[in-house]
C-alpha cells in the first residue's frame, strides 16, 4: 500500500494530494488545495459562500488563504453541517467514509448501492452543489475532497461510530496487528500468502470488495456466522467476543470478517459490511423531502373567518391581561420572571390554563407592552407603548402581535421545564430565548402556505419535512445521523453469552427518537399560530399568508429552509404587517355603540364596543361571562364603585339610557338609586382614622356590631367615632359589614377615587438573540469580496528578491532605495510591493500603483483596499518591484 504525501486545505492545513501525482492525472486545472478552489471561483460565487457562511466574515479575511483556513475550523464546519438538509448531510457523511480523493461515480454508487436509486442520481448534483457552494468539499468530480475537519468529525472511530453505521477499513483495522496474524486470516481466508503485510492487507481488501468472491466466501460460513453479521451489518459495527469465543464467532475472526480492535472488542470491517448491504452506505438514503400532507380541506372563507375570531379574541386577552395589571402587576422574582403563584393568579384571571397564561405574558412583553417598572419593589406593568397600542385600529394591534410573535426568540413553550442546571424556567424569566425559534415559525408558516388554500397539513408529516430539512443534532437514525451524533448506538460493547458475540446495541431504528428542540417549537408554533389567528381550522388564514415576505418556494432541495433563515429588514417586516392589517380589517366585526340592558340586572354587549363605552361600563358593572357576547353584572359594589369614581346617580342614569337599546329596568334603577342614597353618609378620614356621621342612630349601629370590634372604635363625640386603624382599612372593613361610607379629605369633600394606572418608563422591546452571526447585507458582502480579491493579489503578487524579503517578511529598503524606487514607479505606471506600519504600529504589505510621489507621501492606487490612497514615506518600511510574468 502506497503512502501519499497529503495536499493542503489551505496554506499549512494538509488535506491529501501524492506529490507524485501528475497534472494529467488530477487535471491541468484540478486546485491542490482549498485555497486554490476558492481562487478560481468567481466573485458572485464567493459572495454565495460568505452569504451561507456568514461566521466567515468576522473580521473580514485578509485574502482567500485565511478564508480558506477559516473555513476549515471546527466550530464553523459544525455550523455548516448542522444547517445541511438532510440528503446533503448523508453526502457529506459518505464522502467521509469513501477513500479520498474520490469519484462523483463512487459516491452515487455508495448512495445507490449495487442496484442503483433513480431519485439518489437526480439530487446528488444539486447536494453536490451545496457543499461545494459551502466549501465543504472542494476538487473536481473526479477529485472529490471533504474538507479535513468534516471528515474528522464524520468518519468513524470507536467513540464517535459513523453515521452511517459503518467502521474501519481493513487497512485501519489491521493497522497494529502483527504480520504474522495478517498472513493467516489471508490463508484461512483462501488467498496466497505474501511476502509483506501491506500487499496482504491489500489482497484481503480485493476480497471484500469483489461481489462473486465474496459470496462465495459467505456462501461457506456457518449460519450462525451470517446471524452475527447480520446484526453488526447496519451499525454499530463492534461487539464483544470471550477469550474462547465460540465456534462460529472464531470462523469469523478467522478469515478478517471480524478484526480485533481491543482486547475482548471486534469490528465489522467497512468492505465487508457494504457487501452485505448491496454497496449502500445508509439504509435509506433521503434524497427529497417528504411531502407536507393535508389532512382536512375547509373552504378558504371558513378559515378566513373562524381567524378572525380567534384574532379578536387573542386582542382581547391581552388587553385583560394588561387591564388586570394596570395598577401594578405581579412583583419580579429575584432571579427574574414570575412566580409560579403569580402565574397560577394570572392563568385564573384570564380563565385559562397556566401554559396558555405563559404565552400571553410573553406575547405581550416581546410586543414591548409589558415590562419591569425598575423600582425598588420591582414590579410588572404596563409600559407607554401599550397605551399608544390601544389607540390603533383592531387589525394594526395584531398586526403588531403576530409579528412581534414571529421575530421573538422567547419561547414560551419551555416555561415550567428544566434548565441545564435543573432550575425551573418561569415566565419572562431568562434563559427562554432559543435563537432557531422566528426561523422554525417562519419555515412553519411558510410550509403551510404550500398547501391549497383552507387545507390543514397532517403536523406529523410537516415535523418530518422539518426534519428533512434541519436534521436534528444527534438523531439517531439507522443508516444516518446528522453531525454532531451517529446512526448507531454509542460504541460501547454487548455482553458475551455462551461465547457468542452480542452487537453493541439493538438496531436503532427500532428505538423511538426523543423529539429535538425544532420539533418542538414547530409543533408549539402550530398552536400558537391558531391561537394568535394567524391559521383557522389548523390552515393558514388569508392574512397570516400576508405576515410571510414573499411567496414560498418548495424547492426539492430544502432551499425553502435557507430562504426562512433570511431575517427581515424593519422595512419588509413593517409592509407585511400592513398588508395582513389590511386583510384582516373586512374580518373583524366593528366595534359597538350599545348595550342590551335586561331585569336581571345584567348588561349585554353583542360584540365588542367602543373604547370609551368598554372602559365606562368595567367600572360601573363586573364581567360575568365572556365570548361572542359579554354579559355584564351590576352589583352594590359596582356601582359605590363607579360613584368612588365621581359619578352621580344622574350621571349612571343618562349614560345607561344614552347607551342602551332597550329601556333602563327599574330594578337597575333602583339599585343606582338606592347605592347613591347611602353613599357617602359615613365620612372616613386620617387620624387615625375617624368615622363621621350626622345620623347618631348609624354610629350605634356600627359600635353594636361585633364584626366591628377588630376596628378598635370608640365615640369621641356624638356624630364621630375614631378608630386604630388606617382610612384604607377602615372603609374596608365597613364595606364589608354593609355599610357604604365615602372617604373624605382634610376639607371634609368627598374623595373621588379612580384607578391608578401604573405604568414603566419608556421601555423597548426585547432584542431577538440572534442564532449566529446575522446574515450580511449585499453591500457588505460585495466589499468583502473586493477586500479579500485585493488582498490575495497582494500576497500572491510576484516579487523580486529583497533583502529580508525572502521569506515572506515586509521588504526592507533604505530611505533613499524606497524614495528612488517609488519616483521610478510613477513613471512607468507599474505597481510595486511595499511594507507599511501604521500609526497603531500593525505592519501589513501591500501593491500599490504610485501616481505621485511628493512632501514625504506617495499617492497611488492601493491594490488590497480598491482605491485610492496617500501614505507617509517615513511608515514605509521597504519596497519591492513585482516580478515580471512569464
Amino acid at each position: 500500500m502506497s503512502t501519499q504525501s497529503q495536499p493542503t486545505d489551505s496554506a499549512g492545513v494538509s488535506d491529501g494530494v501524492s506529490d507524485g501525482d501528475t497534472a494529467a492525472a488530477r487535471g491541468v486545472d484540478a486546485p491542490r488545495s482549498l485555497a486554490e478552489a476558492l481562487r478560481s471561483r468567481a466573485d458572485g460565487a464567493l459572495a454565495g459562500l460568505l452569504r451561507a457562511r456568514p461566521d466567515l466574515l468576522n473580521p473580514v479575511p485578509t485574502d482567500l488563504t485565511q478564508l480558506a483556513t477559516r473555513a476549515g475550523t471546527r466550530a464553523s464546519v459544525v455550523r455548516a453541517l448542522e444547517r445541511l438538509d438532510r440528503f446533503a448531510q448523508q453526502v457529506a457523511e459518505v464522502l467521509a467514509v469513501a477513500s479520498e480523493p474520490t469519484s462523483y461515480e463512487e459516491v452515487l454508487r455508495l448512495l445507490g448501492g449495487d442496484d442503483g436509486d433513480a431519485d439518489v442520481e437526480a439530487a446528488l448534483p444539486r447536494a453536490l452543489a451545496t457543499l461545494h457552494e459551502q466549501a465543504l468539499v472542494w476538487g473536481p468530480d473526479d477529485r472529490l475532497r471533504l474538507v479535513r475537519t468534516a471528515r474528522e468529525l464524520l468518519a468513524p472511530t470507536p467513540q464517535h461510530p459513523s453515521p452511517t453505521g459503518l467502521g474501519p477499513t481493513v487497512a485501519e483495522a489491521t493497522a497494529g496487528m502483527s504480520p504474522n496474524r495478517v498472513q493467516d486470516i489471508v490463508a484461512a481466508a483462501g488467498l496466497p500468502t505474501t511476502h509483506d503485510p501491506v500487499s496482504a492487507v491489500q489482497a484481503l481488501t480485493a476480497l471484500f470488495t469483489d461481489r462473486t468472491r465474496m459470496s462465495a466466501l459467505l456462501d461457506e460460513a456457518p449460519a450462525e456466522s451470517v446471524e452475527v453479521l447480520s446484526r453488526l451489518v447496519w451499525g454499530p459495527p463492534y461487539g464483544q467476543v470471550t477469550a474462547d469465543p465460540a465456534r462460529h464467532l472464531r470462523w469469523l475472526l478467522d478469515r478478517g470478517l471480524l478484526l480485533p480492535t481491543a482486547p475482548g472488542t471486534v469490528v465489522l470491517p467497512r468492505e465487508a459490511a457494504l457487501h452485505l448491504r448491496a454497496g449502500r452506505a445508509h439504509r435509506a438514503p433521503e434524497p427529497t423531502p417528504p411531502p407536507v400532507a393535508g389532512a382536512r380541506e375547509h373552504r378558504p372563507q371558513v378559515v378566513d373567518a373562524t381567524a378572525a375570531g380567534q384574532a379578536y379574541t387573542a386582542l382581547a386577552t391581552v388587553e385583560e391581561l394588561l387591564k388586570d395589571w394596570d395598577e401594578g402587576g405581579p412583583t419580579v422574582l429575584r432571579a427574574g420572571g414570575l412566580s409560579v403563584r403569580d402565574l397560577k393568579r394570572t392563568a385564573a384571571a384570564l380563565d385559562t390554563s397556566e401554559p396558555l397564561a405563559a404565552f400571553w405574558v410573553e406575547l405581550a412583553y416581546a410586543a414591548g407592552l409589558l415590562a419591569s417598572d425598575g423600582e425598588a419593589d420591582e414590579r410588572y406593568a404596563a409600559t407607554p407603548a401599550y397605551d399608544a397600542w390601544q389607540e390603533l385600529p383592531a387589525a394594526e394591534r395584531w398586526a403588531a402581535l403576530a409579528t412581534a410573535w414571529l421575530a421573538a426568540t422567547r419561547t414560551a413553550g419551555l416555561v415550567g421545564g428544566r434548565d441545564g442546571k435543573d432550575r425551573t424556567l418561569s415566565a419572562l424569566g431568562p434563559h427562554l430565548d432559543r435563537s432557531a425559534a422566528p426561523e422554525v415559525r417562519r419555515r412553519v408558516l411558510a410550509l403551510l402556505a404550500t398547501l391549497p388554500e383552507g387545507t390543514a397539513p397532517v403536523p406529523e408529516s410537516l415535523l418530518a419535512r422539518l426534519g428533512w430539512e434541519r436534521p436534528a443534532a444527534g438523531r439517531s437514525q439507522g443508516g444516518g445521523g446528522a453531525p454532531g451524533g451517529s446512526g448507531a448506538a454509542p460504541s460501547s460493547p454487548g455482553s458475551t453469552r455462551g461465547g457468542a458475540a452480542n452487537p453493541s446495541a439493538a438496531n436503532p431504528s427500532d428505538s423511538p427518537t426523543p423529539r429535538d428542540l425544532r420539533s418542538r417549537i414547530a409543533q408549539w408554533s402550530l398552536n400558537e399560530a391558531e391561537l394568535l389567528g394567524v391559521t383557522g381550522r389548523g390552515a393558514l388564514s388569508s392574512h397570516g399568508r400576508a405576515l410571510l415576505p414573499d411567496a414560498p418556494g418548495t424547492g426539492a432541495g430544502g432551499t425553502g429552509a435557507d430562504s426562512a433563515d433570511g431575517a427581515e429588514s424593519l422595512a419588509e417586516r413593517g409592509v407585511a404587517a400592513a398588508r395582513a392589517a389590511r386583510l384582516l380589517a373586512p374580518l373583524l366585526p366593528e366595534p359597538l355603540d350599545h348595550v342590551l340592558l335586561q331585569a336581571d340586572l345584567t348588561a349585554v354587549a353583542p360584540g365588542p364596543l367602543e373604547r370609551p363605552l368598554a372602559d365606562a361600563l368595567a367600572v360601573l358593572a363586573d364581567v360575568e361571562s365572556k365570548g361572542g357576547a359579554t354579559v355584564y353584572r351590576f352589583t352594590p359594589g359596582s356601582v359605590r364603585r363607579a360613584l368612588d369614581a365621581g359619578q352621580s346617580a344622574s350621571d349612571l342614569h343618562a349614560f345607561l339610557a344614552a347607551h342602551s337599546r332597550t329601556p333602563v329596568p327599574q330594578p337597575l334603577a333602583y339599585l343606582i338609586d338606592d347605592v347613591a342614597r347611602k353613599h357617602g353618609h359615613l365620612r372616613i378620614g386620617a387620624a387615625s382614622a375617624y368615622v363621621r356621621c350626622d345620623d347618631e342612630a348609624l354610629l350605634n349601629e356600627i359600635m353594636a356590631d361585633k364584626r366591628a370590634q377588630s376596628l378598635r372604635l370608640r365615640r369621641l363625640a356624638p356624630t364621630v367615632l375614631a378608630a386604630q386603624a388606617d382610612p384604607g382599612a377602615l372603609l374596608d372593613g365597613l364595606r364589608a359589614m354593609g355599610f357604604a361610607p365615602a372617604a373624605e379629605s382634610a376639607e371634609g369633600d368627598v374623595l373621588i377615587t379612580r384607578a391608578h394606572a401604573h405604568r414603566t418608563p419608556p421601555r423597548s422591546a426585547p432584542e431577538p438573540v440572534p442564532d449566529g452571526p446575522p446574515l450580511p447585507g449585499a453591500t457588505l458582502v460585495d466589499a468583502a469580496v473586493r477586500a479579500i480579491r485585493a488582498g490575495d493579489l497582494a500576497s500572491t503578487a510576484p516579487r523580486k528578491e529583497v533583502p529580508a524579503a525572502a521569506d515572506g517578511r515586509l521588504p526592507r529598503t533604505t530611505a533613499a532605495e524606497t524614495l528612488a524606487t517609488m519616483q521610478a514607479a510613477v513613471l512607468t505606471g507599474e505597481a510595486v510591493w511595499i511594507g507599511y506600519v501604521n500609526a497603531e504600529g500593525s505592519a501589513s504589505q501591500r501593491v500599490i500603483a504610485p501616481v505621485r510621489v511628493e512632501g514625504g507621501f506617495v499617492t497611488g492606487y492601493d491594490h488590497t483596499a480598491d482605491e485610492v490612497r496617500t501614505y507617509p514615506l517615513h511608515r514605509v518600511t521597504g519596497v519591492a518591484e513585482l516580478a515580471d510574468e512569464g
